[in-house]
């Protein structure tokens, strides 16, 4: 079952940031994720926004995501966005209705 991780960041240091986003794409690829969404301007339809970015991505599955989140080529890049920005992140499961 496809799962998604929805994420939202301050980004405080684009330089450490654009070093991460410079990293990602090679890393996450490896993976099978799809980037369905990155927004540095969202619509906040209800509640507070103080986020600089909300990003949208797709794994096939768990296992997927867990091996790219933990990977050490991730964790390695991981260290320029935990420098450059805060964030949450949350992982949900795709439904099946």
């Amino acid at each position: 079952m496809s799962v998604y991780i929805i994420a939202r960041f301050k980004i405080h240091d684009r330089a450490a940031y654009d070093r991460y986003e410079e990293g990602f794409g090679p890393i996450f690829e490896k993976y099978d994720g799809k980037m369905l969404s990155v927004d540095e301007d969202p619509k906040v339809l209800q509640g507070d926004w103080d986020h600089s970015r909300s990003v949208l991505i797709e794994f096939p599955d768990k296992a997927a995501a867990y091996a790219w989140m933990t990977s050490p080529e991730y964790q390695e890049i991981a260290k320029d966005r935990l420098a450059g920005s805060t964030g949450d992140s949350i992982m949900v499961e795709g439904f099946e209705g």
